[in-house]
């Protein structure tokens, strides 16, 4: 059988094989009859590298014109169908099948679809590209999520609630440990050792996240550890005793305490409330130093330390990996040679690297992401990467200019190794802390400091009653004098003994009264949790001021002011003139 006669005897040609596939436009086409090189072009004309052909006039045994559907003539072999399959053809320029009639639809009235350009092309095959990368983006931030959070190391603190609510303010307790076991903490002497309370920071977040302040608490200070429990591997929990004046970096690591016993330790010196922990190990330092490309120190003076291995000159110098970790290990060959004078290089050390973290670039992101999460122990409040991302989120509202870094006072013990807290220095700083005051502010009297203050009534317009509710004998007369003759308060009443003994000195007054409880409140050194304000106004009616076991003389603060001793130094975390000395 030749190419034209594909069925018929004599050689006749179906009708139907006159409808040929053209691969330019993927349709069925009318073939004129003619030599068949080269390929139809649209519309059933040749293509320009056909061989030019006169078609010829349609005869009986030609296929019919193209009609509109539903009017074709009776006896007229209708074109395939379309939606219909074509057919294999085997014969050169021929796809249907030999004696079968193709049921493909023949090439419609409608203007066929223009080949695309190239830039249509481009413009595809970058769209297919894009969405290539969006499902391996997902799939590759999906493994990044997985990775971080296994990464992640928790551990139960047992009986503390962690977290905090809204509008609250927030202490995270950071702790360096110089645990000496695992891969990277060997080498710095006394090896195998399980690690203590090395490094540890108090970091307050205020409730409004307008400052934050760093106490630092020295490893060599002497203080009571509190009872403690643990969780054992099996899961079941041993209680530690507790452990009156002895060294506070003993809070972990030794007798099996844990991050949560450091933490109760915290808790019974400053008197706050915290939420979280984060602890380091060697590592930290080594990793997040050189994650964020190195952290900047400056030094007023040379050091050459052979224990610590630190050798710099004066100067600025930027720090990665183990001279990191060399500096802030360094203390005898700086200051006093003491833990105080560490302290300092820690201190600025990690205010320098909170704001490398704070301008890390993108292409740093994550590998400081992967490196902290490896090297950090948390607890189970914050122990996945939303969790800690919810977390820096909202304390990282703190300016760098109102991050306050400060040393909790203290002062020699008869030993000469070890230091006791400065009570006369330290409270106000523990104040501070317990009424959310900031570092910045001057006035810590009254409504104790911070966001806006309480405009005071004269000491004239203050009416007051005074009550005894402490075991002063007297000291409801002997303050009424003193406001009268001394501080101009004539309207202020002795009312003899509270109802009930009082421990704790209070003042109660009305909305409408707190200009006169801000002025007696600063005349008298009240602190901030001595004032009590009612829900509704007060009138005519006096305040009430219950003297109570805390007040120890007319004229005398019943406590001192919530705000930073004159004598104690402290730093921001902007601040990038500090040179250690």
């Amino acid at each position: 059988m030749d190419a034209q006669g594909r069925g018929g005897a004599g050689g006749e040609v179906d009708p139907a094989d006159q409808w040929v596939f053209n691969p330019s436009t993927g349709e069925y086409e009318l073939r004129a009859n003619g030599p068949r090189s080269g390929h139809v072009g649209h519309g059933g004309r040749p293509s320009h590298q056909a061989t030019t052909a006169t078609p010829a006039t349609p005869s009986a045994g030609d296929a019919p014109p193209r009609q509109r559907r539903g009017t074709s003539s009776p006896g007229d072999r209708t074109p395939p169908e379309a939606g219909d399959r074509p057919g294999r053809g085997r014969a050169t320029g021929d796809r249907s099948v030999p004696g079968q009639r193709d049921r493909r639809a023949p090439h419609s009235r409608r203007k066929p679809k223009p080949r695309r350009s190239g830039k249509k092309k481009a413009l595809m095959w970058v769209a297919g590209s894009f969405a290539m990368l969006l499902v391996t983006g997902c799939a590759l931030a999906g493994y990044m999520y997985w990775r971080l959070n296994a990464n992640i190391e928790s551990k139960e603190v047992v009986g503390e609630e962690t977290g905090y609510g809204d509008g609250e303010p927030v202490n995270v307790l950071f702790i360096g440990t110089d645990d000496r076991t695992g891969s990277g903490n060997t080498g710095y002497g006394n090896e195998g050792d399980s690690g203590r309370a090395d490094t540890t920071v108090l970091m307050h977040f205020s409730a409004d996240r307008s400052h934050a302040t760093a106490l630092s608490i020295p490893r060599d200070l002497i203080t009571d550890i509190p009872e403690c429990e643990v969780r054992n591997n099996d899961g079941t929990t041993t209680v530690i005793p507790a452990t009156a004046e002895t060294h506070f970096n003993y809070s972990l690591g030794v007798d099996g305490r844990d991050p949560g016993c450091t933490w109760r330790t915290v808790e019974h010196l400053v008197g706050v409330e915290i939420d979280h922990f984060i602890m380091a190990d060697f590592n930290a330092v080594k990793d997040l130093s050189t994650a964020v490309g190195g952290v900047e120190v400056c030094l007023a003076e040379p050091i050459d330390d052979p224990k610590s291995h630190l050798d710099l000159p004066a100067g600025r110098h930027e720090l990665q990996g183990e001279e990191a970790l060399a500096f802030v290990r360094t203390r005898y060959s700086v200051g006093t040679s003491s833990d105080l004078s560490r302290i300092e290089l820690q201190q600025q050390f990690l205010a320098s690297l909170a704001r490398e973290i704070n301008s890390v670039s993108l292409t740093k992101m994550w590998d400081l992401a992967d490196t902290a999460t490896k090297a950090l122990t948390v607890d189970e409040g914050i122990d996945t990467i939303r969790k800690l991302y919810d977390l820096s989120q909202d304390l990282g509202q703190v300016p760098m200019s109102d991050m306050s870094f400060v040393t909790l006072p203290v002062v020699d013990n008869t030993d000469g190794a070890t230091v006791l807290v400065d009570e006369t220095r330290a409270e106000p700083i523990f104040r501070m802390l317990q009424q959310d005051v900031s570092p910045t502010d001057d006035g810590g009297k009254g409504n104790g400091g911070g966001g806006n203050q309480q405009e005071m009534a004269p000491a004239e317009e203050v009416r007051v009653d005074v009550y005894n509710g402490g075991d002063v004998i007297g000291a409801a007369q002997e303050t009424v004098t003193w406001l009268q003759n001394d501080e101009g308060v004539p309207l202020s009443t002795n009312a003899g003994n509270a109802a009930e003994p009082q421990d704790e000195t209070i003042l109660e007054y009305g909305p409408d009264q707190a200009d006169q409880a801000a002025r007696l409140a600063d005349l008298m050194g009240l602190p901030k949790r001595a004032l009590e304000e009612g829900t509704e106004n007060a009138g005519d009616e006096p305040m009430v001021l219950i003297l109570g076991n805390d007040f120890s003389g007319a004229g005398q603060p019943i406590e001192g002011p919530a705000q930073m001793p004159d004598d104690v130094d402290s730093i921001t975390a902007d601040d990038r003139d500090v040179c250690a000395s």
